[in-house]
Order: C-alpha cells, then structure tokens, then sequence
C-alpha cells in the first residue's frame, strides 16, 4: 500500500502532454478478441485499469508485448477461452467489455461479475438487451452466461434503453464481427466511443454516424488486424486544466483534441477558469482570480453533468475541487450516479463549504482557504478531486488508497513534480493488531 504526501499551496506550471484516453484503450484493448490478426497500438496508457484488462486478456490467450514506451502489440490467434477470469474481472468494471468480441467471434461467453468503482448502481441491462437483439441467448444472475444461436449473431435494430458508453461499445464491437448492418438508437457518442468505432473501421467494418446517436454497423465475418492511435484523454486534460486554475499557475497541455474540450472548457469558464486553445494544445493562463458567472438573471448557477455532449460525468467531482475556490456559490447536480458526491465530506474536513443536499446535488460556496489532513481516495476521480484540493491547500495532507488515483492517471505524481509539485509516493506500514 502506498499515500501521497503533499505540501500544498504551489503554483503548477509548464507543460504537460495529455496521455491516452482510458475509457477508449479499455474498449480498444478487449477488440484484440474480434480477429486472429495483430494490432498494434499507440499512445496506450500504463495504468492499473489498463494493467488489470491486458491481465485479463492474458489469461484467456492473448499474447500481450509492450514494444515501446506506450505501444503495444495484442495477438489474439491463440484464444480458444470464451470464460473471463472471476478475480481479474473484479478489478474493474470494464472486464464486462469482453463479453461482445467472445460472444461473436467464438459463439459464447461466461462472464462473471464486474468491479469497479462504487458511484452507484450500474446497470448491465443496456449489454444484454443488445446481444439479445442480435439473437443470443443469456442466462444468469451474477454470472452471465451468454450463447449464439448455432448460425451465429444476426444484424439487426437495437434501441438502447439508456445511452450506455460501455453497453454501445459491446453492441459495436458484437455488431463489426456480425454480417449484414445493424443500426444502434440512443446510442452514446462519447469520444471514446468514437475512437472504438475509428478502430474498428481500420479493422474492416463500416460505420456511419460516428459521433452521433445513431450508428449504422456494416460488419464483416472477419475482421483483421490494424494500427491504431489512441486519442488523448479529455478527462485528464480537464484535470489538469483544474489542477493550475486552482493553484495559479501557467499551463500549457498539448495534443489535446480541440473538439472534445467543448462543453469542459464553458462549464469551467462558468467558474471562472479561463482557458485558451494554441492549435492542438490547450492552455491555462497564470494568476487568475476564479469569480462563479451567475446564470441569466443573476440566478445561483447551475452545473449538470450528463451523456456526450454534455459535461463528463467523470469530471463532477473535479468541478467540486474547482467551486471550491471559485468566488460564489454553484450548484452542482450529479444526475447520473447517486453515490458520486458523497466524498465531498473530505472536502468539508479540509474547510471546504459544500453543503449535500441529497446524493444528486450539492451546493458550493468559495472561495475557502483549504487546510491539508488525511483523506483516503474512494474512487479515481474522488481521488483526483482531493489530489487538486491538496495541491492548492495550506500545509501537509496525505491521501491513501492512491491505488484508486493509479488506476486512471498514468504516472500522476512524476509529472506533477515536473510542474513544480510537492508530492512523494510514501510505502505506508500495515497496521499491527494490539
């Protein structure tokens, strides 16, 4: 086990290269399955949810070859498993990604429960009404057993009941490896899903309206390999982008995806956070003063997360970190997850003024003079929050359980230190029974 131990109130500046995005390397990574042929991947995240699905993929065959700093080589040739492994699927919920390319490309699938982190109920209704449409059989309750009928998975309509990233991302990736066009309805477009889909074009499947809520799926009986690129991820950029706005500090993130920082860089201008686009670097101008922009009719403002394009959910709990020392009071809905904003009593410890109105909704005032304590990291961007909130804090604060931090930003403590950080990754000592 190991903490972060942070001396706050320094300004974070120079510059910074967004790394891979991790929502679509996860996907990305489980599409190996669809073909006997190589892929070769770049820009490739090395982090723990990223570890714990190559980890996963292993056991069922896959040879797995880092070639070169973050590419890396999958072959999956050699799977003849169709059974995901129980304690490597419990690590994270994306192991649940497995369950499209073994369905279509060996007939079955037994997938036991995934983990992940605890914001709330997540559904797997989304996944299996797809496969059901394309015609499989499911069974189970914790363990989902899935099989195709003997001439294999149809093309079809699917409707999704939700916009589900990861139930559009298991319907794509089953629909590419099923002849004939299916056509998936209230479909998410989130960039990672697009990035998915962008692959699995260069794997020989057609797909239109990408980028949309709608996608129409030509796919093949046979799939081959590719090289693909992952696209930089716009959550981290949207972390960092707080990290030197509530420190003061000058910022310059590049490689950036210009597009996907949209709806994150209004909603942040909306707390004061200004930021300007330098072709495909992002940057965060020094010494700014954060002042709330109250709605039309000097309303309280109000910021709600939502599916693409609306603000990331999975930046809720950064845009808490920021409210904190933005001059004013916003409201932030969680509408999403009913278990996402119950960290703010972290915050609160560490002088915040958050009051929780119920699991959706929390109101901030700032700005508030921030003291470092001891908190434990309940989930990635919880972590993250209290990461931003340590950083611009008076004092010392240690933050356990970093291995939740870990599992969506790569090497986080090296490159803060290189913006000019106070941060040490300390071994902690278990504790010993009296």
């Amino acid at each position: 086990m190991e903490k972060f131990v942070i001396q706050g109130g320094i300004p974070l500046s120079g510059e910074i290269t967004a790394a891979g995005n991790k929502n679509a390397a996860l996907p990305i990574l489980a599409a190996c399955l669809l073909t006997e042929e190589e892929l070769l991947l770049h820009n490739v995240p090395r982090i723990r949810d990223t570890e714990a699905q190559l980890a996963l993929l292993e056991r069922l065959g896959v040879e797995v070859e880092w070639t070169t700093g973050n590419s890396l080589r999958l072959c999956a040739a050699s799977v003849s498993e169709s059974a995901a492994d129980e304690e490597l699927s419990s690590r994270i919920r994306a192991s649940f990604l497995l369950a499209g390319p073994l369905l279509a490309r060996f007939g079955e699938a037994t997938m036991p429960p995934p983990g992940g982190d605890f914001i709330g109920r997540r559904r797997l209704d989304a996944h299996l009404d797809a496969f059901r449409e394309l015609g499989a059989r499911v069974d189970g309750d914790r363990w989902i057993e899935l099989s195709a009928p003997p001439k294999g998975l149809a093309a079809c309509r699917i409707f999704m009941d939700e916009p589900s990233v990861m139930g559009t991302e298991n319907a794509l990736m089953a629909a590419a490896l099923t002849p004939g066009t299916t056509v998936i309805g209230n479909a998410a477009c989130e960039p990672h899903v697009q990035d998915l889909a962008r692959m699995l074009i260069g794997m020989g499947a057609e797909i239109g309206g990408i980028g949309s809520n709608v996608l129409a799926v030509t796919g093949r009986d046979r799939l081959g390999g590719t090289r693909h690129r992952i696209a930089a991820d716009h959550i981290e950029v949207g972390s960092f982008m707080a990290l030197a706005g509530v420190t003061g500090g000058e910022l310059r993130i590049r490689d950036v995806v210009p597009e996907d920082l949209r709806m994150i860089r209004l909603v942040f201008e909306r707390l004061g956070l200004h930021s300007e686009l330098d072709g495909t670097d992002c940057v965060v101008p020094g010494g700014q003063k954060l002042v709330v922009h109250r709605d039309a009719g000097d309303y309280k403002l109000k910021l709600q997360d939502g599916p693409w394009p609306a603000f990331p959910a999975d930046l809720t709990s950064i845009a808490v970190a920021v409210a904190t020392q933005s001059e004013g009071s916003v409201l932030i809905h969680e509408w999403m997850f009913e278990n996402r904003l119950i960290f703010t009593d972290k915050l609160v410890l560490m002088g915040a003024d958050i009051v929780l109105c119920d699991p959706h909704r929390a109101i901030v005032s700032g700005p508030s003079r921030l003291r470092g304590e001891r908190l434990e990291s309940p989930d990635i961007r919880a972590g993250m929050a209290m990461l931003i909130a340590a950083l611009c804090a008076n004092g010392r604060s240690e933050i356990g359980n970093i291995r939740q931090i870990d599992r969506g930003y790569e090497r986080i403590d090296e490159r803060l230190r290189e913006l000019g950080a106070r941060i040490e990754r300390v071994a902690t000592t278990p504790a010993v029974p009296a």
